[in-house]
């Protein structure tokens, strides 16, 4: 699974919009999804996955996984929702202005496309999705996930 050469994690930080995902467990029937990363000064990531469940006036959901890095490109990291699980999120693809994203996993098994904003244009979103087949994904399990913004 490739990753990106280098991420600038101070660039990186900030708020996410996800998009799209091959959804975990947790994530299924999210609306409003967003994941918004803070370094720490340990070198430790900050992270807080929020989404209201099931309709955008649903239960707003909130969890702060610790993410940390795991080599000196930056682009591998290890995210722990729970002690001791540990799981591993790869930046596979990041564009040049940092303003969209896909996180992979080498089992292949979950995704997902973020986004500075809420939307992207269709054409950008089908580059995503093809960068998502090119990495080995079967897309037809690729969920968009609703996302309306005041």
């Amino acid at each position: 699974m490739t990753t990106v050469s280098h991420v600038d994690l101070p660039r990186f930080m900030g708020r996410w919009y996800v998009i799209a995902n091959i959804p975990t467990f947790l994530e299924k029937n999210a609306y409003n999804a967003t994941e918004t990363y803070a370094l720490k000064p340990d070198g430790s990531i900050a992270v807080t996955f929020q989404f209201h469940k099931g309709a955008f006036d649903g239960p707003l959901k909130t969890m702060h996984p610790h993410g940390y890095v795991k080599g000196p490109d930056n682009a591998v990291w290890g995210m722990q929702f729970l002690w001791p699980f540990k799981a591993e999120y790869r930046i596979s693809y990041l564009n040049d202005e940092y303003s969209q994203v896909v996180i992979a996993r080498s089992a292949r098994d979950y995704v997902w496309i973020m986004a500075r904003s809420p939307t992207l244009t269709p054409e950008d979103y089908q580059r995503l999705v093809d960068v998502v087949r090119n990495l080995g994904y079967d897309t037809t399990k690729l969920l968009t996930v609703p996302q309306r913004w005041p």
